[in-house]
């Protein structure tokens, strides 16, 4: 909320803290870098004593009427605490009953936010403040805020020290009796006197201002870059990971963001190497002297300081030591050492517990040998050989089981390392060690899980199949593929080879089934494949399933694929909206020896009926809405296995069962119907679709004999499907008539007659046509 701006007594007679401060040229820009910063509007600097809060200068964006000379009641302000404690002061928020400061004449102004550092001068001394005071809650308490208050602060104190020492100096006046401003703008000022490095930088990199002490900070870097950026530059989060380019305090600074502390290592081009933190605040517009301009165009204000000796050195090591200890709690790895020469080990406790050991057991090459498996140690001497050897690489790595000394546990050892040697000799050794007796165990497992996955997969009569989504390809197909697609598993390496295979009506079922996996469903489809092998059509009954990886995603996908050809079942399929109907139908069919599903509705059979099992259906026209008999035109249309059987009243409209047999409906029955006529009904349906599929069949099984015929034996069979003879073949064909008959016989033992009126009816099943050559 915004505070009304008050009028406030009149200050008393002008006070030299005024002037003493009004004479830092630098401070309007640190008021203005503050408000930015803070975002709580209100900025000044302030002389503290135990009675009066004096206001020496100050930035009002949040209209609290406060300027200049202004006095408050110091009890009634946070900064007397600060005063009186030279410790900082910060409120983000007093509470919802906003709290009260008071001027010297009672009247109050309100607040809800509010910071304030003390400013100290080298005697000791606390001149006063430098707060900021908000209206409205704030996040008053972040480090990069108490960054800048810190410094500002210093710079401050150190302004009014060297006032002192110059006492009695002239010093040109404003009209108000402060200090005229200076040939350059105030933040200019700011830059010069910090007592850290300080630049200003356009967004082209271009260096607007930098102060003597950047200057000499970053001069083996190249001169004109910008700090923090460029090949010599790498900066590093507080974790010790590296930082995004895009984080750096620069590029965050011109986007509005400040940056506190940033840690950057400075590589120069003689190599060596420097520590730096770096600050980066968005510059103030207008807060630039005569000369610069600034405008709308975003620059940054970059604070750099020196980590001196080898802190920053330190710091790293350390961080990274701590890293390097946290990832090896993680994964409970065990570093340890050997001196080749004197056999001595340095072992922690958790690879001491690997050897059966307490974590104070003494341990040496004799101990560590000991409770090595018989059966590897060899292969383990073989390799502490090869790792001493000066001739080769010096890594040493292996995974071996070992029994626990005093607890006899087996466990599986994993361990990594390599060799250090001076003058052609082993003298120092470093490696870790991982337990890895539950990994090896999962292993043993998964083999046997495997081994008997496979068994029966290649046992199975139905096809079990893996596949790679990323890839897209086929990782596994087991044996039985040979039986139900006519070839090796070899000849289908994809997805993409596979769908090939399927009936082109089926495809786009099947691949809208394969994305559905792909997000985590199971299906079940039923589709027809061309063998690639004969071209015969199978219907086949797949279960897809989505294999989850650790991590959870999908990327593999699963399936088993049964060959459902010449299955015809005992299957009923229900349809009817009256729940007290279907209930009769189920208690009619259940005993009679059918599986019964029930549907609602024409088109919720319709949705699946792809899917579905050969079966009857059974369709209440009565209760089906005005457009039931559609679902049936669509199973005839789809030639589908699922025989539709329409009960209903005609109300003696003599063509409604016509209607519904020129709709594909193989029966209808007028209710009410008899439970004897609705089973013989069905029993003739199932019976017909029996033997359209063995009729279907025998016209499959046809052309995968006649596909077996050799190019000779198959131009045989057409000459004798012509009524020729084994001379009239022969010379059609240029062949003996010896020969013709050597190859008829081939021709009816691949067939599997006996008689040639059994291979003409086979041949005529399968399609084949006489020769016209004779």
């Amino acid at each position: 909320m915004n505070v009304p701006a008050i009028s406030l007594d009149a200050p008393p007679p002008v006070s030299p803290d005024l002037f003493a401060v009004g004479e830092i040229a630098a401070v309007p820009a640190m008021l203005d870098i503050i408000c930015h910063a803070s975002g709580v509007g209100f900025a000044a600097v302030v002389r503290v004593s135990e009675e009066r809060w004096l206001a020496c200068r100050v930035r009002d964006e949040a209209s609290l009427g406060i300027r200049a000379g202004d006095v408050l009641r110091a009890d009634t302000m946070p900064c007397r605490d600060a005063w009186q404690k030279g410790e900082p002061v910060i409120i983000n928020d007093v509470g919802a009953g906003k709290r009260a400061g008071t001027t010297s004449a009672g009247r109050p102004f309100g607040f809800r936010s509010y910071i304030s550092f003390p400013i100290v001068t080298s005697d000791g001394a606390v001149f006063g403040t430098l707060c900021a005071i908000g209206v409205q809650p704030a996040r008053l308490d972040r480090p990069d805020i108490a960054h800048i208050f810190r410094q500002f602060a210093a710079l401050i104190g150190t302004h009014l020290d060297a006032q002192r020492q110059s006492a009695g100096v002239d010093h040109p006046r404003g009209k108000d009796g402060t200090a005229a401003p200076a040939q350059v703008g105030p933040l200019a000022t700011l830059i010069e006197h910090l007592p850290v490095g300080a630049g200003l930088f356009g967004p082209d990199g271009q260096v607007l201002l930098a102060n003597s002490a950047l200057r000499n900070l970053v001069r083996r870097n190249q001169p004109a870059s910008v700090p923090g950026e460029g090949p010599g530059w790498t900066g590093y989060a507080g974790d010790g990971a590296i930082l995004d380019p895009q984080h750096h305090p620069f590029p965050r600074a011109l986007q509005g963001d400040i940056v506190s502390g940033a840690r950057f290592l400075c590589r120069s081009d003689d190599g060596t190497e420097q520590w730096f933190r770096i600050t980066g605040l968005p510059a103030p517009a207008g807060a630039v002297g005569d000369g610069l301009r600034i405008a709308s165009a975003p620059a940054a204000l970059l604070l750099v300081e020196a980590e001196h000796g080898s802190n920053g050195a330190e710091h790293a090591l350390q961080r990274s030591e701590a890293r390097l200890q946290a990832a090896f709690e993680l994964v409970g790895l065990s570093p340890y050492g050997w001196d080749p020469a004197t056999g001595a080990l340095e072992w922690d406790a958790r690879l001491k517990a690997m050897w059966g050991l307490p974590a104070d057991a003494h341990v040496d090459q004799a101990v560590w040998l000991s409770a090595i498996h018989p059966e590897d140690r060899p292969r383990v001497e073989a390799a502490v050989t090869r790792c001493c050897d000066p001739a080769g690489d010096g890594v040493y790595k292996i995974d071996y089981r070992v029994i626990g000394i005093e607890d006899g546990v087996e466990r599986w050892v994993s361990t990594h390392g390599r060799t250090r040697f001076e003058d052609g000799r082993p003298t120092r050794f470093v490696g870790v060690a991982l337990d890895i007796t539950e990994r090896k165990r999962d292993e043993a497992v998964s083999r046997a899980c495997e081994e008997r996955f496979r068994q029966f997969a290649e046992h199975s009569a139905n096809v079990l199949w893996l596949a790679n989504l990323k890839s897209r390809r086929l990782t596994y197909l087991s044996r039985a593929v040979r039986h139900v697609w006519g070839v090796p598993p070899e000849r289908l390496t994809s997805i993409e080879n596979w769908l090939d295979t399927i009936h082109p009506d089926d495809r786009d079922s099947v691949e809208r089934a394969v994305e559905r996996v792909g997000s985590g469903d199971v299906v079940v489809l039923e589709y027809r494949i061309l063998r690639p092998s004969d071209g015969i059509v199978r219907r086949i009954r797949d279960t897809f399933f989505p294999i989850r990886g650790e991590e959870g995603g999908i990327r593999h996908v699963g399936g088993i694929a049964a060959d459902v050809t010449g299955r015809t079942g005992a299957r009923i399929y229900v349809v009817d909206r009256d729940a007290e109907s279907r209930q009769a139908l189920l208690a009619l069919l259940h005993p009679a020896g059918y599986e019964v599903q029930l549907f609602e509705s024409p088109a919720a059979l319709a949705e699946v009926a792809e899917s579905l099992q050969p079966g009857c259906v059974i369709l209440n026209l009565e209760a089906a809405e005005p457009d039931g008999l559609t679902v049936a035109r669509a199973l005839k249309v789809g030639r589908l296995a699922l025989p539709v059987l329409v009960v209903g009243r005609s109300h003696g409209d003599v063509g409604c069962g016509v209607r519904a047999m020129k709709a594909g409906a193989v029966d209808y029955l007028e209710k009410p119907w008899q439970p004897s006529a609705l089973l013989t009904a069905v029993s003739a349906a199932l019976a017909e679709l029996r033997t359209d599929n063995e009729r279907s069949q025998a016209r499959d099984d046809a052309k995968q004999r006649i596909g077996a015929l050799s190019a000779r034996e198959r131009e045989v069979l057409e000459g004798l499907l012509a009524g020729g003879t084994n001379k009239s073949i022969g010379r059609a064909l240029g062949l003996s008539p010896r020969t013709v008959e050597i190859h008829r016989a081939h021709v009816m033992e691949t067939l599997g007659v006996r008689t040639l009126p059994e291979a003409v009816l086979m041949a005529a099943k399968a399609g084949v046509q006489p020769t016209d050559a004779l």
